[in-house]
C-alpha cells in the first residue's frame, strides 16, 4: 500500500503527518511546522502486549472502514457502527463541535450516536468512544496539542487510522489518505477532541531519558 507522495511515511511502520513526510525520517520530539512533535507515550511497561492488542483493534478495524468508506451509497446516510463508548456524555460537545467540512468534503448524517462523516461517497469517518490506546513504544504524533497514534489499515488501499491518546473517551479518525491529507483530517478534529480533557502525553526521547534518570 502506498499513498500519494505528500503522504507516504518516512520509514515503514512509522506513520507521521503531512508535513514531516515532507522531510527523512522524523526524529522523536521534533516539531513541524503545523505544531507537531513525533514521540512515545508514557507507561511504557507492558508496551508489547498493549501494542498487540491496539493491532488486533485495527484490524478489525478494515471491515468498518472498507465498509463505511466503499459501499456508502451517494446522498444516503452514512451506515456507522458506533463505538463502544459512544453514549458517554463527553462524546456530545466533541461531534458538535466537528466542523462542517472538511478538505472541501462536506459533514454528512450518520446511523449512529457519537459519529460523523465526511464526503459523498465517503472518505472520513469520526468516532467517538473506542477503545482507548494503552502505553505503547509505537510513534505517537501530536497536532496543534493532541496526541494522535496512526496507523495504516491492513488490506486497505490509502485507508488509515488515528487514534486519540490520553484522552478519555478517545477519539477515532478512519480516512481514505488519497482524498484527505492526515495533517487535514488532524487539524481540522483535533478542535473539537481538546474538549476532552488530557490526562497523559506522549514523550519525546529527552522525556523519556530524564524519566529513566530519576527511576
Amino acid at each position: 500500500m502506498a499513498l500519494p507522495s505528500a503522504h507516504r511515511p518516512a520509514a515503514a511502520g512509522h506513520p507521521t503527518t503531512e508535513h514531516a513526510l515532507r522531510s527523512p525520517a522524523p526524529v522523536a520530539g521534533t516539531r513541524g511546522r503545523r505544531g507537531e512533535t513525533t514521540g512515545r507515550t508514557r507507561g511504557q511497561g507492558g508496551a508489547a502486549s498493549s501494542s498487540r492488542a491496539r493491532r488486533r483493534r485495527v484490524a478489525g478495524t478494515a471491515g468498518l472502514l472498507a465498509g463505511a468508506l466503499a459501499l456508502t451509497g451517494c446522498g444516503a446516510t452514512v451506515t456507522v457502527d458506533g463505538a463502544p463508548d459512544a453514549a458517554n456524555p463527553a462524546c456530545a460537545p466533541v461531534m458538535l463541535a466537528m466542523p462542517g467540512s472538511v478538505s472541501d468534503l462536506d459533514q454528512r448524517e450518520t446511523s449512529s450516536q457519537g459519529t460523523t462523516a465526511y464526503g459523498d461517497p465517503s472518505a472520513m469517518i469520526v468516532r467517538c468512544g473506542v477503545d482507548e490506546p494503552g502505553p505503547t513504544t509505537d510513534p505517537c504524533t501530536n497536532v496543534n496539542g493532541v496526541d494522535w497514534l496512526i496507523s495504516e489499515v491492513k488490506d486497505q488501499k490509502d485507508q488509515w487510522r488515528a487514534v486519540t491518546y490520553g484522552r478519555s473517551p478517545a477519539v477515532e479518525v478512519l480516512f481514505d489518505g488519497g482524498r484527505v491529507p492526515s495533517s487535514t483530517a488532524l487539524v481540522d478534529t483535533g478542535a473539537a477532541v481538546q474538549s476532552i480533557p488530557q490526562t497523559h502525553k506522549c514523550l519525546s526521547v529527552k522525556d523519556t531519558l530524564e524519566q529513566q534518570g530519576t527511576s
